[in-house]
């Protein structure tokens, strides 16, 4: 997974390279495509992979329900993102104000 690169591409360029490599004969079972994806991602993702292995039998969960669960996460870590960026812009603001009072 790129930086900046959100789970939906992911998943669509792992289904291009696996279509490709089925046409060269070259197939895997859904058990080692979910394993394949979980691995690939970045490192804040690990919280979510281990709770995935954890909770769920990944020989049989579905790529579909892995990009789902997925994609919740990328969500919330977004929501969580621009909350973050809100308070830190809130707090600058703050500060503008409290040092502009001061000169005034």
């Amino acid at each position: 997974m790129h930086e900046n690169e959100d789970i939906k591409t992911v998943f669509t360029r792992f289904t291009n390279i696996t279509n490709a490599l089925q046409a060269l004969d070259k197939t895997y079972t859904n058990s080692k495509m979910v394993r394949k994806i979980l691995r690939c991602l970045p490192k804040v993702w690990m919280p979510k992979v281990t709770t995935i292995e954890e909770a769920k039998d990944l020989n049989i969960l579905g790529l579909e329900d892995l990009l789902g669960s997925l994609m919740t996460h990328e969500l919330s870590i977004k929501n969580n993102d621009d909350d973050e960026e809100k308070k830190k812009r809130k707090s600058v603001l703050l500060i503008i104000f409290e040092l502009h009072s001061t000169f005034i």
